[in-house]
């Protein structure tokens, strides 16, 4: 796969990948500190630093930027390959891997932001609210979805309901403590006391879904 910082997107001229990860920078920061409706791809374009043609370019409308930018913030913390279930590498350490990089994301500052932004939109514009959903909540719910169909398929736990332990896994990881922050109440887990919720968590779960032993 070449490095090069252009590469093609359609007909028509190759894209500038560094203007289009400046643009998704820019969007992800005023679309929280403005909200959606304050945030004109104008502005977009004078805080990454190119013109709005290049913005368009890239990005057909602001709803399609706003998904997108949410969906590049989901990727920093969960990148794709977390849902991955590699050879050699316990479902233990998988799932410790990927609680770390939720629970990190859910008590940023950016997401918690982003969080009630969309709590006060959501009965104003229930399209905005469901393209956040599926760009977001929804795309983690899918990999974890097919994460653990596979490890029910190996036999390492015994999950016959992959969407409704997705859900669970998630929510456990949320707990009180994110909805504290949302209601700025509370101040985020970290160091050894996130590393210890974390842990906790996926613990709970793996003993939840612990295979039955036959003629036990």
């Amino acid at each position: 796969m070449s490095n090069n910082l252009s590469a093609s997107n359609g007909p028509g001229r190759p894209k500038d990948l560094a203007k289009r990860q400046a643009i998704l920078d820019a969007a992800k920061i005023l679309f929280v500190s403005n909200g959606y409706a304050n945030t004109s791809m104008d502005a977009v374009a004078a805080e990454a630093g190119v013109s709005k043609l290049t913005v368009y370019s890239h990005f057909n409308d602001k709803e399609t930027l706003f998904s997108a930018a949410v969906a590049a913030k989901c990727e920093e913390q969960l990148p794709t390959l977390f849902f991955e279930l590699p050879d050699g590498v316990s479902v233990e350490t998988v799932l410790l891997n990927i609680a770390r990089g939720f629970h990190q994301l859910i008590n940023s500052d950016e997401s918690v932001n982003l969080h009630r932004l969309m709590i006060s939109l959501g009965s104003q514009d229930p399209k905005l609210s469901l393209i956040f959903f599926e760009a977001g909540p929804n795309r983690m719910l899918n990999g974890m979805e097919r994460l653990l169909g596979r490890i029910n398929q190996n036999g390492a736990l015994s999950i016959d309901k992959p969407r409704n332990a997705a859900e669970h896994f998630f929510c456990l990881l949320k707990g009180a403590g994110n909805f504290r922050l949302l209601y700025g109440c509370g101040e985020p887990l970290v160091g050894d006391a996130a590393e210890s919720h974390v842990r906790e968590v996926v613990g709970l779960f793996m003993r939840a879904y612990r295979p039955e032993i036959v003629g036990a």
